[in-house]
C-alpha cells in the first residue's frame, strides 16, 4: 500500500453506540477517500455503555460489506493514530451549532500538535440531525423504539443490554 497516493481518512469517535448518523457520515466519507478508518477510541472521558471490544464489534458488523471501511480500536492521541496510518485527514461530523464550538477547539488543538494533519467537517444528513449516541441510549434504556435510528448490530446489542425483547429487522444486516 502506497500511503503517499492512497487517500486515507480517520473517522474517530467513541461510537457508544454507533448510530445511523455515524453510518451515513462514514459512507459519505467513502465517496471522498480511498479508505476510511473508523477509529474507535479507548481513551474517553465519557462513561461508556459498551466495552471497547463491543463497540469495535458493532462497527465491524455494520461495515463488513463496505470494502473502503476499516475498523480499528485506538488509544492515545487521534493525531498520532492518524499519522501512524499515513493519514493526513480527520473526518468529524457536525449536527448543529452546538457541536461546532467543541469540534473547532479540538481541531485547533490537533492542528497545533500536528500541523500537517487537517480536520474535515461533514454536516450530518438532515434525517439524523436530532440523534446522538446519548439520546439513543436514553431512549433505549426506557424501551423506546430506536430500530430506525441505529444499525442492526447496535439495535440488537442495545435491546440485549437493557433487557428488552428483540424485534427482527426486515432484512438481517441492514440499517
Amino acid at each position: 500500500m502506497d500511503t503517499l497516493s492512497e487517500r486515507i481518512a480517520i473517522y474517530p469517535g467513541t461510537f457508544d453506540p454507533l448510530t445511523n448518523g455515524h453510518v451515513s457520515l462514514t459512507r459519505r466519507a467513502c465517496e471522498l477517500f480511498d479508505t476510511v478508518i473508523v477509529a474507535v477510541a479507548n481513551d474517553t472521558s465519557k462513561k461508556t455503555l459498551f466495552s471497547l471490544e463491543e463497540r469495535v464489534a458493532i462497527a465491524e458488523e455494520t461495515f463488513r460489506n463496505t470494502p473502503k471501511v476499516k475498523v480499528e480500536a485506538f488509544a492515545g492521541l487521534t493525531v498520532d493514530f492518524a499519522e501512524s496510518h499515513g493519514s493526513r485527514i480527520l473526518v468529524r461530523g457536525l449536527r448543529a451549532v452546538s457541536d461546532f464550538e467543541y469540534e473547532f477547539q479540538l481541531a485547533l488543538l490537533n492542528r497545533k500538535m500536528k500541523p500537517h494533519i487537517q480536520t474535515m467537517f461533514l454536516m450530518t444528513d438532515y434525517q439524523w440531525l436530532f440523534i446522538s449516541s446519548t439520546i439513543i441510549k436514553s431512549a433505549a434504556s426506557l424501551g423506546g423504539e430506536i430500530k430506525e435510528l441505529v444499525p442492526w448490530a447496535a439495535y440488537r446489542r442495545l435491546r440485549e443490554k437493557y433487557g428488552y425483547p428483540l424485534e427482527e429487522p426486515l432484512i438481517p444486516g441492514t440499517i
